[in-house]
């Protein structure tokens, strides 16, 4: 496993990247589009605060 740290704005462009990315896949790239959906899946909606 691989761990990256992320600043809150680095999370959302990755998030909107890979959304941007999902939508332009049609029908027939079934197997990236149900892997994105996963790697999506995987972010968590923001980036926890720091610790003080």
């Amino acid at each position: 496993m691989t761990t990256i740290e992320l600043t809150p704005d680095e999370l959302r462009l990755v998030r909107e990247a890979l959304q941007a990315f999902l939508d332009d896949f049609g029908h027939d790239e079934m197997d990236v589009v149900r892997r994105v959906k996963a790697l999506l899946g995987k972010l968590p909606d923001e980036a926890p605060s720091p610790a003080a």
